[in-house]
């Protein structure tokens, strides 16, 4: 398996342009966040019956594919496996809060997922370079990871 280092490397390579990096700042999260938010919205209601009660509000596919990807973290960086972990956590608890809302979860988790995206390639036609996934679809979990990765620099945090 690569090393952090080595992925961060790879993916800076199509991530040079002042203009992608901050459209990558908006819309990785983003993205993140609506793509548990849609995996949530699926019903799971044998999932929720394996938890305790105080639990099954997270209990979705969603959570599902966060514990999936954590794993793959973990095996990078435990430092960044943290890092992600906490993201995740605050990812989690907004699914909560916005399907409690007016609109249907699916239906404003599909509109974030969609605008974001859109983001995504308008930054990298900025960039002029294709996005790293379409080499490699494992740099989909490298972008939150290389955004953390600045955050943990600037507070002096070794991933």
């Amino acid at each position: 398996m690569k090393s952090l280092q080595t992925w961060f490397d790879e993916y800076a390579e199509s991530h040079q342009n002042a203009t992608n990096k901050t459209i990558h700042w908006i819309c990785i999260p983003t993205i993140f966040y609506s793509v548990i938010g849609l995996l949530a919205s699926i019903p799971s209601g044998f999932i929720q019956n394996l938890v305790p009660d105080i639990l099954a509000p997270y209990a979705h596919w969603g959570t599902v594919l966060v514990l999936f990807g954590l794993i793959f973290y973990l095996l990078l960086s435990i430092p960044m496996f943290f890092g992600i972990l906490l993201y995740s956590i605050a990812c989690l608890f907004l699914v909560t809060v916005f399907s409690s809302l007016s609109m249907p979860l699916w239906q404003s988790s599909l509109i974030i997922f969609v605008i974001a995206w859109i983001g995504q390639f308008y930054g990298h036609k900025v960039e002029g370079k294709k996005p790293s996934f379409f080499k490699d679809l494992q740099f989909l979990l490298i972008g939150p990871a290389w955004l953390m990765g600045f955050i943990y620099q600037r507070l002096g945090i070794k991933y």
